[in-house]
């Protein structure tokens, strides 16, 4: 463990020293240092916050308080219209089949002007007409989604995440059409996530012939989606001008700003700085959110059982899914159990300088989804805390 983060534990226990764990924290200090590194990398193209990634509404407050952020990226309809009731600008990031959210956003003038829905294909469209029944004198704002997932061999290989159908410039222009055939709708925004740039770390821990395949791919594919989104974009705003080209992530942010036909940037995993990000060469984010588990077991020497530990990643299975366990350090999961919901067993020489009701510090390996798991962050600077802040979870709300 580094002495940055050996820094950061020291003062985690400090300001938690009186908290009885399982428990989560947000280092303030480190989330203003990403959220300035964020910003930094994006060349001055303003970032949209990708509320998946953090799901806490003070959380999202802070962040778009701060310079160069403007926006949401919502992760549901319902969720959407939750946030559209305090934020200006929500974009919902995925397509919706929530017909009684798209009833209420219909009907209601404010969350209208306020909200933006994805769409990806004429169904799609026909499917949001039934539901909402939307008029012309109120339209829905829309999204059109451009699929940038990397093709190879004449597609027999495919590399990045299934999303949109449309995948080219024509498929796109074909569909801005469609929408603005249909008065009922208004195309205002286009995105496109290239999610095996900006999701997949170039310089994996442990596997640097991985790291060189990645770096080759992700060489090719930046090129591929740069002429391919730039030929889109001009297609559609052949049909209609664009208030907003959204694109990349965390992982792509400065290459995906760089590109003339890109208007913003997505992000928000950077902000926590979980596991998943330490593997990539461009950028060092500092890790901001943290959880503490009890130790409840000392089973035999040189292994601890800590309560709970089971909240895994999602994304392909393998050990990368699993939380990191950080402080003491070399602390690591016995192989027949690994994470356990209610119990986990950790093996190592750390093991034995721990006592029953000690504390183990870890990192989840992605962002948000560590809030669905407690009611409440403490939010810390320096060394205390300095508010207690509910996660969506503990508002009562679990979207997903």
């Amino acid at each position: 463990m580094s002495a940055s983060a050996t820094t950061s534990i020291a003062r985690l226990t400090r300001a938690t020293a009186d908290r009885e764990p399982p428990f989560a924290v947000v280092d303030l200090d480190a989330y203003r240092a990403n959220a300035g590194d964020l910003a930094r990398r994006a060349l001055g193209k303003p970032l949209r916050v990708a509320s998946k990634s953090v799901r806490c509404r003070a959380l999202l407050r802070r962040a778009l308080e701060l310079p160069g952020f403007r926006g949401v990226l919502a992760f549901t309809l319902a969720e959407a219209l939750w946030l559209a009731e305090e934020i200006e600008d929500v974009v919902v990031g995925y397509p919706t089949a929530d017909r009684a959210a798209l009833r209420r956003l219909a009907g209601d003038e404010r969350l209208a002007r306020r909200v933006t829905l994805m769409a990806d294909s004429p169904d799609h469209l026909a499917f949001l007409r039934a539901a909402a029944r939307p008029v012309p004198a109120r339209p829905l704002r829309v999204c059109l989604e451009l699929d940038v997932s990397l093709r190879l061999f004449g597609g027999r290989v495919h590399v990045g995440a299934r999303r949109s159908p449309v995948h080219g410039p024509e498929a796109a222009l074909a569909l801005a059409r469609a929408i603005a055939e249909r008065p009922e709708f208004r195309l205002v925004g286009m995105m496109a996530y290239e999610s095996q740039i900006a999701g997949v770390g170039d310089a994996p821990p442990g596997a640097p012939l991985r790291g060189l395949a990645v770096r080759a791919m992700q060489r090719r594919s930046a090129g591929d989606v740069a002429e391919r989104r730039a030929a889109a974009v001009a297609a559609v705003r052949s049909v209609c001008d664009l208030e907003f080209v959204n694109g990349g992530g965390t992982g792509s942010v400065e290459r995906t700003a760089a590109e003339p036909a890109v208007t913003e940037v997505a992000a928000g995993s950077g902000l926590y700085a979980p596991a998943l990000f330490d593997g990539y060469r461009a950028f060092r984010p500092r890790p901001a959110a943290w959880f503490a588990l009890p130790v409840v077991r000392r089973p035999a020497p040189g292994v601890v059982t800590v309560l709970g530990g089971g909240w895994i990643a999602s994304g392909p299975p393998g050990r990368d899914r699993l939380p990191l366990p950080v402080f003491p350090a070399g602390l690591s999961y016995r192989g027949q159990e690994a994470a356990g919901e209610v119990q986990t067993p950790l093996l190592g020489a750390a093991a034995d300088e721990l006592r029953v009701g000690d504390r183990v510090w870890f990192r989840h390996a992605k962002a948000g989804e560590l809030a669905e798991h407690v009611g409440s962050f403490a939010l810390i600077e320096g060394d205390r805390i300095v508010a207690d802040v509910p996660t969506y979870r503990g508002e009562g709300f679990a979207f997903l």
